[in-house]
Formats: C-alpha cells, sequence, structure tokens
C-alpha cells in the first residue's frame, strides 16, 4: 500500500508535490498537538521569542515538504533527480579530498533535502551510509531499494557491524556519511549542548572524524521555492574538530548550528532531538 501510494505520488512535479508537503505539513501541526508543542518548543529554544517573523509558519510548511519530495526523489530515475541540482557551492573540498587520497566524512543534518548528498555524490563515486530502517517492512523495502541507488550507495545499518563498514569505506579512502544529530540509542551518546539544552548526541561521528586521513565535510541540500530543485551546500567545518570524544561531538553540534542557522525554515523542528532514550542516563548526570 505505501509502495503504491509513493509510486502515484513520484510520478507528480516537484512542485506539485511541494504544495501538497506545503498542506499536509499545515493539517499535521494543526491535528497533533504533541507535534505542535514540540516543534514550537524546539524553535523557541534556538531562536527565543518571540520567534522571528514568518519562522513558525515557514518551519510548519517545510516540514510537509521535505516528507512529499521523498517520492520524487527516491522513485525517478537518478539523472532526472540529479538534474534538479541547480547549483553546488564548495565541490573543491570533494576534489581536494580525491586529489590527496583522503577518505570523506559527510555529516548531513534533518537540513533541506537530506537525501540529495549522497545521491550527487554516489553518481560520481561509491559512498557508504548509516542506515536505520524504518519499523514498518513494506516502507524499509522501499526505502532500502531507493536510497541504494542502484547499488553506488552501501547502506550500512545503524549497528556495530554498520559502523565497521564505515571504517573500512574510510580507511579505503572512499566516503562514508551519517546523519549527526539523529538520537543515537543508550550507551552511544553524550548529552552535549544543542542550542542552548542538553541533547543526547551521538559520539559516533565525533570518532569518525578523528581517524587518520580523514577530511570531515558538511553537506546539505536547500529547497529551493516552486519546484526549481535544490542547491548543493559542502563546506568544511568553521572550527577544528578537536580534543576527545565528547569534546568533539559538542563541536559537531556547534557546526550544525551554524548550518541551521543559515536556513532555519527547512530544519526538521518537530523531530524530538531532546528525547532520552531508554536505559540513557538522565541528562544532568553527564552535564554537571
Amino acid at each position: 500500500m505505501i509502495a503504491r501510494l509513493f509510486s502515484i505520488l513520484s510520478r507528480l512535479s516537484l512542485a506539485s508535490l511541494h504544495r501538497i508537503g506545503w498542506a499536509a505539513g499545515w493539517i499535521t501541526y494543526g491535528a497533533s498537538p504533541t507535534y505542535r508543542r514540540r516543534l514550537r518548543a524546539n524553535l523557541v529554544q534556538a531562536f527565543g521569542e518571540p520567534l522571528p517573523h514568518g519562522l513558525l509558519g515557514a518551519a510548519v510548511a517545510g516540514a510537509g515538504r521535505q516528507v512529499f519530495e521523498l517520492p520524487w526523489v527516491w522513485l525517478r530515475p537518478r539523472d532526472q533527480v540529479m538534474a534538479r541540482v541547480a547549483a553546488v557551492s564548495g565541490w573543491q573540498h570533494v576534489e581536494s579530498a580525491w586529489q590527496a587520497g583522503r577518505g570523506i566524512l559527510f555529516l548531513t543534518p534533518h537540513l533541506g533535502c537530506f537525501e540529495i548528498a549522497a545521491q550527487y555524490y554516489a553518481a560520481r563515486r561509491p559512498i557508504t551510509v548509516l542506515y536505520r530502517p524504518p519499523k514498518r517492512r513494506g516502507l524499509q523495502v522501499l526505502v532500502e531499494h531507493a536510497r541504494a541507488g542502484g547499488g553506488a550507495i552501501e547502506l550500512a545499518p545503524a549497528d556495530m557491524a554498520g559502523v565497521r563498514r564505515l571504517i573500512r569505506a574510510l580507511r579505503a579512502h572512499e566516503a562514508a556519511g551519517i546523519l549527526p544529530d539523529q538520537v543515537p540509542a543508550r550507551g552511544e551518546g553524550a548529552w552535549l549542548p544543542f542550542f542552548g539544552r542538553p541533547a543526547y548526541t551521538m559520539t559516533l561521528a565525533a570518532r569518525l572524524s578523528a581517524m587518520a586521513g580523514c577530511v570531515t565535510i558538511l553537506a546539505w541540500a536547500e529547497r529551493l521555492d516552486h519546484g526549481r530543485g535544490y542547491h548543493l551546500h559542502l563546506s568544511l567545518p568553521q572550527s577544528p574538530l578537536e580534543g576527545d570524544t565528547e569534546q568533539r561531538a559538542a563541536a559537531i553540534n556547534r557546526e550544525l548550528e551554524g548550518l541551521i542557522r543559515c536556513c532555519p525554515e527547512q530544519y526538521l523542528w518537530g523531530y524530538n532531538r531532546y528525547k532520552r532514550p531508554a536505559g540513557a542516563p538522565p541528562a544532568e548526570q553527564e552535564t554537571q
């Protein structure tokens, strides 16, 4: 059923899906008090009150667009999707890593269309991406088929076996990709500041970024108006990622904050970023 629905939606234009997403975003916001409270609370945490004019509405609509563009991005032929990458900034960082024979760790937050960066890179060279399967089997099959991208994207499960795949890729001077603002499972993170509030933060990205011969690149795809496509942004960290694992993870959080502030209306503010995973210690124990 889900696969059929996605197949139908993928036949629509990107502009049409973004219009549907705008409406769906507002319907979800109005129908779910929990989602509404969380989205607004996360925005207030980041920007204070009163919120910047228009930001709440733009974020609500942006969340809907982010969901409804997925069928198009996943199920259209790759050349059609890549043709909608209207601009790329910072590609020289990738080419410099290639020339130096270094592995590349892409850190892609839930900002804009976070599926685009891996697909764009995979059209040129292989990449291994950390992947947490959906709970519904039908959606899992669809997502795995779509993200595999004809074999150029290797999906690594979010477990120790998957971590070993990421390490092998980086040691082989290949590319790996992670969503660094995803809440990890118990024992896989630390309570660190994110927009001024302790958030259970994955330490894997910090550990991988410390690997010798690896360059860390921040990547996100800005959604352009009226279905015109995407602007892929690639940048190096503004400050060195130094210190122990937790210090590096905190630095990554600061880098993500900087990206998000550039385009806050396209961040997934409804995500439960500050939740406490089952069995994890309370934030107070980690931040005293």
